[in-house]
């Protein structure tokens, strides 16, 4: 099988959110803006299509928007395509990094027939199932063929939802839209997270539409003191010998050990998640997320001797841990970097001083429960002094989003995709050079004196998330969207 059905939980319900009161104005709001665009759907199928089910923004928004639209009555399915040939994955994470401006050479006519060769066997799959009035939505580079293959078979109305993008065009995106170009041409609508990702060759056709998070995933939800502390020990991120009332996860945090293995979280000693500053980057294992430049800056926070340190200042430093955490590359199967990517980290982190590398953690954190990795990433958020995303290119950024939505600090990159989010010196810092571990470090160190600064861009952080970037806004771009897809085959 090519094509898989990832299941869509129905919970939280449109009632469940309503039930807190800051997000009942939403809920009414969405509700009386959906009445006439579900009456234009009636009768079709939407598909939703995409390239993994864990990992990543697309896999954490799609199930939510799904579960939200199907509510309000908009029949709505999700499926992930599965490459039988793995030089397929392989082939379009290079057109993923080159849309995000990274050389990765030429793309061959080899690399258009296997692009259009898996794409058609995927497309013959999902063909029997989609009906003359459905309409198919493509999510990112990897499926866009598989779009184009069904819109030519079937003649239903394709909308093409791009996530990445750079916001000026260099010699590799030029290479990347023109090897795209072809199987985008019979999209009737494209979407894109931001109006500077928008190519030439589409901007007749382009709408922009963000992204969001749902306030009451595991991942976002508010977790009172007894559920952060029960999450960090039944994950291996705390140590303790109290008893506990819940039993551990079934597939715990692992983190590097001295010896270049990944083991217990809590080995070679506790993390100190609770009670030390923590400097926090979650992301996947990308090389473009800026990893190591932030490895080697806080190296340098660290090394630095702070002789202009006010004293508890200089605790602050001295006890602060960077903690850098992503998915088990294994539970990631559109991203075969990934695990080079970790092990790049790893030597990177193994040939610091030792004094140093004590005082950073690098966490594997496990996929085989969509449930437990949210709930894991939620608690490490929460106790993080500084949330960092040092991307050297990002589409948008949700870690962002997910954070400034906790009330953390964020220190962001000048990518486009934080740049929309971060109001430097309001919402959080941007640094000017994301490659530059001097700047990182004095970034840092800044961001970790200002104890008033840091609550104040918390707070400001989660009132932009709360009008902006919340998924009520972004059913509603859908909604707009699909009907306006709709309304000429029903006009």
């Amino acid at each position: 099988m090519s094509i898989e059905q990832p299941d869509i939980p129905a919970r939280p319900t449109l009632d469940e959110y309503a039930r807190a009161e800051r997000l009942a104005p939403m809920v009414d709001a969405l509700r009386d803006h959906a009445s006439e665009p579900v009456r234009a759907l009636r009768g079709r199928t939407v598909w939703m299509i995409s390239s993994t089910a864990a990992g990543g923004g697309v896999a954490e928004t799609l199930p939510r928007v799904v579960a939200v639209l199907r509510e309000l009555g908009v029949r709505t399915e999700w499926r992930v395509i599965q490459g039988r040939n793995p030089a397929f994955f392989t082939l379009t994470k290079r057109v993923h990094n080159m849309l995000h401006g990274r050389d990765e050479g030429d793309l061959t006519e080899a690399d258009r027939e296997l692009f259009a060769r898996e794409s058609a066997g995927m497309a013959e799959e999902l063909a029997p199932h989609v009906g003359p009035d459905d309409i198919v939505v493509i999510h990112d580079p990897q499926p866009a063929a598989v779009g184009d293959r069904l819109q030519e078979r079937l003649g239903v109305p394709t909308i093409w939802r791009c996530h990445v993008g750079l916001e000026r065009s260099t010699p590799s995106t030029d290479a990347a839209w023109r090897f795209l170009e072809p199987h985008l041409r019979r999209y009737g609508r494209t979407l894109f997270t931001l109006r500077d990702y928008v190519p030439d060759v589409l901007e007749d056709r382009a709408s922009v539409l963000p992204p969001s998070i749902d306030p009451l995933s595991h991942k976002n939800r508010d977790l009172d003191l007894d559920k952060l502390t029960g999450i960090l020990r039944d994950a291996g991120l705390l140590a303790t010998e109290h008893p506990a009332i819940t039993l551990p996860f079934g597939h715990r945090a692992e983190r590097l050990q001295p010896d270049g293995t990944f083991g217990p979280a809590t080995s070679p000693d506790d993390i100190g998640l609770l009670f030390r500053p923590i400097v926090l980057q979650v992301s996947r294992w990308d090389r473009l997320k800026g990893f190591a430049p932030l490895l080697e800056g806080f190296a340098r926070l660290k090394a630095s001797s702070g002789e202009d340190r006010k004293e508890r200042h200089r605790r602050r430093v001295d006890h602060a841990r960077l903690v850098l955490a992503g998915p088990d590359p294994t539970g990631v199967q559109d991203d075969p970097e990934a695990a080079a990517v970790l092990e790049e980290l790893c030597s990177a982190w193994r040939a610091l001083p030792e004094a140093v590398r004590r005082d950073i953690v690098l966490l594997r954190l496990p996929m085989a429960s969509r449930k437990q990795n949210g709930l894991m990433v939620n608690a490490l958020q929460r106790c993080a002094c500084v949330v960092v995303q040092n991307s050297l290119q990002e589409g948008f950024g949700l870690t962002v989003t997910e954070a400034l939505w906790k009330e953390r600090t964020v220190l962001g990159s000048q990518a486009a995709g934080i740049r929309a989010q971060i109001e430097d010196g309001r919402t959080g810092r941007l640094v000017a050079d994301a490659e530059d571990p001097e700047q990182i470090a004095a970034a840092l160190d800044a961001m970790l004196s200002d104890e008033a600064g840091r609550a104040a861009w918390g707070r400001n952080g989660r009132d932009t998330v709360a009008r902006r970037f919340l998924i009520f806004a972004e059913v509603q771009g859908w909604l707009e969207v699909l009907a306006k897809t709709a309304a000429p085959a029903s006009s």
